[in-house]
């Protein structure tokens, strides 16, 4: 489990309520999907559970899983959430060699990866 994916304070606190809410206390998952108009674009998606994944990341009572396939994307990204009183999101670092997303939820490679 040597993915190296830093997970911030307070993403752990949210994957915690969330996980203990979707009933899968200290478990959940994430992973990165395609955008639906073909321009490369990777967002990031969080489930509860594990999801068949592999675990990437432990801190603060919980597991963070992923595909095993996506491993070598999440490597040395940092994963964080933002709340505020009109609601609130994770978001995730840039890799190097990519632009990041508007929403801060997302990346796409701006070379061929």
């Amino acid at each position: 489990m040597a993915s190296n994916l830093t997970v911030t304070e307070s993403a752990a606190a949210e994957l915690i309520r969330q996980s203990a809410f979707g009933g899968t206390p200290g478990e959940m998952h994430i992973d990165l999907l395609t955008d639906s108009y073909d321009e490369e674009w990777l967002y990031i998606r969080i489930r509860c559970g594990q999801q068949a994944g592999i675990p990437i990341a432990r801190t603060e009572g919980v597991t963070l899983f992923a595909p095993e396939e996506q491993h070598t994307l999440l490597k040395g990204l940092s994963l964080d959430y933002y709340g505020d009183l009109s609601g609130g999101g994770f978001l995730i670092s840039t890799p190097e060699g990519a632009s990041p997303s508007i929403c801060g939820s997302g990346f796409r490679f701006t070379n061929n990866y």
